[in-house]
């Protein structure tokens, strides 16, 4: 049954999918845009604004520490330093809404359906 699920498990086992979607955080972190399957673009979005989210109270000092260490069990240490520096600057004014997802044509190889994904 899918009751209450609201992930999709993308036919791995949990420690899998939690390194898949750490480094896809990180990639689009980094580069800002990353082309991947509609499938993970959708959850990734939903992922990468809970994490603006919370790197957003990371501007207020006193909470600065707590933060920061939650954001590392989410994101690679690169990513971490990124998001908490100057990167949020573009997204002061915003409340949700980081990221969007444009859909591309299907893949060759397999015909998968295609997605960019990039910060607004």
């Amino acid at each position: 049954m899918q009751h209450r699920n609201k992930t999709k498990e993308f036919h791995r086992v949990k420690k899998q999918r939690i390194a898949l979607f750490r480094t896809m955080l990180g990639s689009l972190i980094m580069h800002e845009k990353i082309t991947t399957t509609e499938a993970k673009a959708k959850e990734l979005k939903r992922r990468i604004d809970k994490v603006i989210s919370k790197a957003k109270k990371t501007q207020d000092a006193s909470k600065k520490v707590s933060v920061v260490r939650d954001l590392r069990k989410d994101l690679p240490v690169m990513a971490v330093k990124k998001i908490t520096g100057d990167f949020l600057n573009k997204f002061k004014d915003q409340k949700s809404g980081y990221a969007e997802v444009i859909k591309l044509a299907p893949r060759k190889s397999d015909s998968a359906k295609m997605a960019v994904i990039k910060f607004v």
